[in-house]
């Protein structure tokens, strides 16, 4: 196997609420690697009027992260990523605002490594007007939207249908830490219904400190009890894959 990959991670030092420091970025970095990660996509926030860091800092903290971890054999030992080697991605978690908004129009999304793949983030308590209609005219331009955390909207925790209607043009990519209760009951009931519907396209760690591992790892092994090992690596591995080449995979049932 070649190793999960992680589609929403936040390992960047100082550039928005995840790793402080280098170290602590080294620490989250070879956290992930021990689960069985090699292909890891850093993330940062653009939101206005809280995280909106440029691109030349994004650009200068991604190459300071590449030298510490340079590509290399995995450290992981047994797990799926063993034998591999570790890649580092960038990309960013885009907050439906006015910014996204232009950015949308002018075709300069923030992508995973500059591709047709967008991860984005909406406002947990009001899904955005009129989202269905724009992400599907983002589909009809070859564009594919990732929805960060889908677990965590109101809108589908009241009505688990509205995440198969966005999931018609979105790829839907559940927390990790979520399916273990880490974000609250409703979101962990969330999370899990959105697997067990077969509603999810991927998962991901959504990784903020080492403080998160073990509920990344909790949330891994209630897939593999709850689904088996072969939904687990088509959720971390298959399905990942094709998303960052643009196309809108099945979800895992």
């Amino acid at each position: 196997m070649s190793g999960y990959i992680d589609l929403h991670a936040h390992h960047l030092a100082g550039v928005d609420d995840g790793a402080p420091d280098w170290d602590t970025a080294v620490r989250m970095v070879a956290g992930l690697v021990d689960l069985g990660f090699a292909h890891l996509y850093t993330t940062p926030h653009q939101r206005s009027g809280l995280y909106l860091p440029d691109v030349a800092l994004i650009e200068r903290a991604f190459d300071e992260l590449r030298r510490l971890h340079p590509a290399r054999p995995s450290e992981g030992g047994a797990g799926p990523g063993s034998g591999s080697r570790l890649v580092l991605g960038l990309g960013a978690e885009n907050f439906w605002d006015e910014i996204l908004l232009q950015r949308i129009q002018t075709d300069t999304i923030p992508s995973y490594d500059g591709g047709p793949a967008f991860l984005f983030e909406v406002n947990p308590q009001m899904m955005p007007t009129g989202l269905e209609t724009t992400l599907f005219e983002l589909r009809l331009r070859d564009k594919l939207p990732v929805l960060a955390h889908p677990e965590r909207y109101l809108a589908i925790q009241k009505q688990l249908e509205r995440a198969r209607t966005i999931g018609q043009s979105a790829a839907l990519l559940v927390d990790l830490a979520a399916i273990d209760g880490a974000h609250g009951k409703q979101e962990m009931r969330t999370a899990r219904l959105l697997l067990t519907e077969g509603l999810a396209h991927a998962v991901a760690s959504d990784i903020h400190s080492p403080d998160d591992l073990p509920d990344i790892a909790a949330g891994m092994a209630w897939i593999r009890k709850h689904l088996g090992e072969g939904p687990l690596e088509r959720l971390l591995t298959h399905n990942p894959r094709r998303i960052l080449a643009g196309e809108l995979p099945d979800p895992v049932t």
